[in-house]
């Protein structure tokens, strides 16, 4: 069984960044397109950004230039780093690996003042 857990969540400022984490229990990375996506209150979830296995990416238009999605397959590592956020940036994010079941339990993100 694999399991995703996510980490780096927090409360930031607009304007403030964070860097959210994904931590796999073992070795998937390496065959499948990682993605991160988001579900604010009253939304759906919602894909924000995709890394394939050549790293190769892909961006919802609404974070394009401020976050950038990246992996380290020798860590078993996804990452998101977030800039210049934004209050509409708030949601729960989640770490998934695309075409599996496979998702995070998500992480709080919320921008706000």
């Amino acid at each position: 069984q694999v399991q995703l857990v996510e980490s780096g969540g927090g409360l930031v400022q607009p304007g403030g960044s964070l860097r959210l984490s994904c931590a796999a229990s073992r070795s998937i990375f390496t065959r499948y397109t990682m993605t991160w996506y988001r579900q604010a209150p009253g939304n759906q979830r919602e894909l924000v950004a995709q890394i394939t296995t050549n790293r190769n990416t892909d961006y919802t238009d609404s974070v394009k230039g401020r976050f950038t999605i990246s992996r380290d397959n020798a860590k078993n590592m996804l990452y998101l780093q977030m800039n210049n956020l934004k209050p509409e940036d708030t949601a729960v994010y989640y770490c998934h690996t695309a075409g599996t079941n496979y998702w995070g339990q998500g992480t709080q993100v919320t921008v706000s003042s």
